[in-house]
């Protein structure tokens, strides 16, 4: 689900828009007090926004059927069936 989730921001220009956005919070600020904790602060509310309904509902739906297949209230699918004989 990490590597589907990567795919999806990447393909949807988020991981870009998040780039842009950590380059504007280092030229507007005091780059010697700077620290990545500083960067994530600011970021992370806008980054979690700009997250678009379409990845996050996707992503849910993921999430749903793999707990219900845990669960055995659904049978597991070709793609976590073989995940799971490994």
């Amino acid at each position: 689900m990490r590597e589907l989730l990567r795919v999806r921001l990447a393909e949807c220009g988020w991981r870009d828009e998040m780039i842009l956005l950590c380059r504007k919070v280092i030229a507007e600020s005091d780059v010697n007090k700077l620290t990545v904790d500083d960067i994530l602060d600011k970021i992370t509310p806008q980054g979690r926004a700009l997250v678009p309904d379409t990845v996050k509902k996707e992503l849910l739906q993921k999430i749903k059927t793999y707990l219900m297949e845990e669960a055995n209230l659904l049978p597991p699918s070709s793609s976590s069936s073989a995940r799971h004989r490994t």
